[in-house]
């Protein structure tokens, strides 16, 4: 794939980059995507698992941004948060055979990183996908999709994809203990 070296495409900081519109799946335009898009971005269960099958063993997980910092406010909208609450933000590339596969981005908010859950505030290169699954109070909300431009991903995971190249992602609340956080997946 060709890359898109334009200095000021890779500079934009994450707060600044586009939002994409998300939409139930249930309305368009899930009717619209692709259809060999369609069972990974419909899929409830752990994409972890279904990546790590697929990749034969090969699956791993490459830490790109883990902080502290407010969400995006459809995130804050998403998880029902004021405007100043601060979150876990982390980026991760889920790579299989080494090639980056999935970008993920989650919003944990401080709030929810208390109590038994204390502990997912340092998950290092541990995929938060199989922690999520493995555990007996996970309930699951709402698939949402959108589709996107490449120009809308953070540096430097859009450094090998061309800019106008069209994605799909989705996102879906998780309650662990009635406490929310946010995970969204580009494909």
């Amino acid at each position: 794939m060709p890359i898109d070296r334009r200095p000021d495409a890779r500079a934009r900081p994450a707060a600044s980059l586009p939002e994409p519109i998300w939409r139930s799946y249930r309305r368009p335009p899930a009717t619209i995507a692709p259809a060999h898009w369609r069972s990974w971005l419909l899929d409830r269960g752990s994409l972890t698992r279904r990546l790590q099958t697929l990749s034969g063993g090969h699956f791993r997980v490459e830490v790109l941004r883990q902080c502290i910092a407010a969400p995006r406010l459809s995130e804050r909208r998403a998880l029902g948060l004021p405007p100043r609450q601060l979150a876990l933000i982390r980026e991760v590339l889920l790579r299989g055979r080494d090639q980056p596969w999935v970008f993920a981005r989650s919003v944990l908010p401080l709030t929810s990183l208390s109590g038994r859950l204390r502990r997912w505030r340092k998950l290092d290169a541990r995929p938060l996908g199989a922690r999520l699954f493995n555990y007996p109070h996970l309930r699951r909300g709402a698939l949402e999709i959108a589709s996107l431009r490449a120009a809308a991903l953070p540096p430097p995971t859009a450094t090998c994809i061309p800019l106008e190249t069209g994605l799909w992602g989705r996102r879906s609340l998780f309650f662990v203990h009635a406490k929310p956080l946010l995970v969204c997946e580009i494909f």
